[in-house]
């Protein structure tokens, strides 16, 4: 099983960046797809992104097409967020996660079987 840790989260002002970051260890990266998840104080957990393994293909929700980037480094074993353009609706944890699978059109946290601990994301107005 994969290991999961977060990295990157932070205070910033709305309109502003964050890169997070997830370092894994254990199997090979390369195999697994990714995914960023967030989860707002009484809200479930929701997809942010995804990234699948070996052909990197990607999904987004719709509330971040355009601001969010998500990307890969296999030989770092470390996948990427890129969040622009914050807005304070942004504010929440968030997580990693790993499936061995491919992704499905819409990826849910019940298609992932490895997380991280979580990183806070905080967007003031």
């Amino acid at each position: 099983q994969v290991q999961l840790r977060e990295s990157g989260g932070g205070l910033v002002q709305a309109g502003g960046s964050l890169r997070l970051s997830c370092a894994a260890s254990g199997r090979t990266f390369s195999v697994y797809s990714m995914g960023w998840f967030r989860q707002a104080p009484g809200k479930e957990r929701e997809v942010v992104a995804a990234i699948s393994r070996y052909v990197s293909t990607t999904y987004y929700t719709d509330s971040v097409k355009g601001r969010f980037t998500v990307s890969r480094d296999n030989a770092k074993n470390t996948v990427f967020l890129q969040m622009d353009s914050l807005k304070p609706e942004d504010t929440a944890v968030y997580y990693c996660a790993a499936t061995s699978q491919l992704l499905v059109a819409i990826p849910t946290q019940r298609d992932f079987g490895s997380w991280g601990q979580g990183t806070q994301v905080t967007v003031s107005s």
